[in-house]
């Protein structure tokens, strides 16, 4: 009976204190995640590069069986300078960039799409077209293109 009770107060001292400890490493994990991103940023590098940077961070020190989406780690780094305002005050307009629109992004990926589209459809009218001209020129000899052979 008392082995019982010793093996239920492990396994709630377990329980209580392992989600604390992985808490604390997502959160240290998001805070350097978003130092990275603002530092690079304000060093002047692009959004892309800076943001990469602090991507594959945030996904190397989350570890475990799933990872972090580009989603969850953008909404951390807006977290992390968001409730660290007066740490990353110089970081707050390049917040905009994590997040954007993806309807617009949508919209720009399918109307590229239907361009690329079109183009590929003019250059086989194109072709074909051509592929006509030059069976029909073979149907003609030159006596009887001559203009001025009368």
């Amino acid at each position: 009976m008392q082995r019982i009770k010793q093996k239920k107060l492990i396994l709630l001292t377990l329980g209580i204190f392992t989600p604390l400890t992985l808490t604390t490493s997502e959160v240290q994990a998001s805070s350097f995640g978003a130092e990275i991103f603002c530092s690079m940023r304000e060093g002047g590098n692009d959004h892309e590069s800076s943001w990469e940077a602090a991507y594959s961070y945030i996904k190397k020190q989350k570890g475990g069986i799933f990872k972090v989406s580009p989603k969850q780690a953008a909404s951390q780094i807006t977290e992390t300078v968001i409730r660290e305002r007066e740490k990353f005050s110089y970081c707050i307009e390049y917040l905009n960039n994590l997040h954007p629109n993806r309807k617009l992004q949508r919209d720009l990926e399918r109307e590229q799409e239907r361009q690329e589209r079109e183009a590929l459809d003019r250059k086989k009218r194109r072709q074909k077209l051509e592929k006509e001209l030059e069976e029909t020129n073979e149907e003609y000899t030159e006596e009887t293109i001559e203009r001025y052979s009368y």
